[in-house]
């Protein structure tokens, strides 16, 4: 695995250096734009900034596992983890958002700061962004006494670094170094090990099919345990004014601790249908 994601660091890099966008000349100093369809794709957060005033919008689905057959309509009677979120542009470089998932029905405020953005004469070759997070379970735990759940047991937290190029008009990809942490782990949270600390290494790609629709892959391989891997397969659409992601995913967290820390099946036997609506407002005058 450590030797994968050192070539695939070492690909993404050398074609940094090498890749030029197609670009016209009165072109070559502004930034590239729309490396990602939405600030998020699949689950993971992009480098895919806010415009400052302006209001992203994403529920956020994924159901039961699909080796459940027709009698379970392939996962989808077995109920839904459903996320909404909110994030907020203060600046051209700065946003604000908070969610909610339903899974450990977890509250989270997190902001994105995009430090470089790639433009077409590669005097920027890559866009870099920063993620920082934090969570709180909102379960009722009163049935637990022995110790009692407290407020800081069920914070979390998250960080990502994210680092992303566009090659050319249809292939980007993205790397997130990830970490997870749990003030406390215990057992009556829907995570799979009991460890504080949770590394990843995330990977994101689209490539384009049409010039509304992209074909998607995000892969998140844990680095400091044994948990099985985040694999996810799916397509974006753009149409009137929202993107809509459909996807097959092994994870049935949304929010970044969770997809982390938490259950993934085997791709194939166990992937769950997975989609989500992104719409951004404008809320006022810049």
């Amino acid at each position: 695995m450590k030797n994968i994601v050192f070539l695939l660091v070492l690909f993404f890099l050398s074609n940094c250096v090498l890749a030029q966008l197609e670009r016209k000349p009165a072109e070559e100093n502004r930034k590239v734009d729309l490396i990602f369809h939405a600030p998020r794709h699949i689950n993971l957060l992009t480098v895919e900034p806010l415009e400052k005033k302006s209001l992203h919008f994403a529920i956020m689905h994924t159901f039961g596992t699909l080796d459940g057959g027709i009698q379970n309509l392939f996962g989808l009677d077995n109920g839904a983890n459903i996320q909404f979120s909110f994030e907020y542009g203060v600046s051209d470089r700065f946003s604000l958002g908070m969610s909610r998932s339903s899974l450990d029905k977890v509250y989270d405020l997190y902001g994105r700061y995009h430090l470089f953005q790639q433009t077409y004469n590669n005097s920027i070759p890559f866009s870099v962004s920063l993620m920082g997070g934090a969570g709180i379970n909102s379960v009722d735990y009163s049935y637990v006494t022995e110790p009692e759940v407290s407020f800081s047991d069920r914070l979390s937290y998250a960080a990502q670094v994210m680092l992303a190029r566009k090659f050319n008009d249809k292939i980007s990809v993205q790397l997130s170094p990830m970490l997870a942490y749990f003030s406390n782990p215990l057992s009556v949270f829907r995570i799979e090990e009991n460890e504080n600390l949770y590394l990843a290494l995330g990977m994101s790609a689209k490539y384009k099919i049409t010039g509304k629709s992209s074909l998607t892959f995000q892969y998140i391989p844990n680095l400091n345990n044994d948990l099985k891997n985040n694999l996810g397969l799916g397509i974006d659409v753009e149409a009137g004014g929202h993107v809509f992601q459909m996807y097959f995913v092994t994870s049935q967290a949304l929010n970044e601790q969770y997809l982390l820390a938490g259950v993934n099946g085997t791709p194939g036997e166990q992937f769950r249908v997975g989609f989500n609506v992104n719409r951004i407002f404008a809320v006022g005058k810049r």
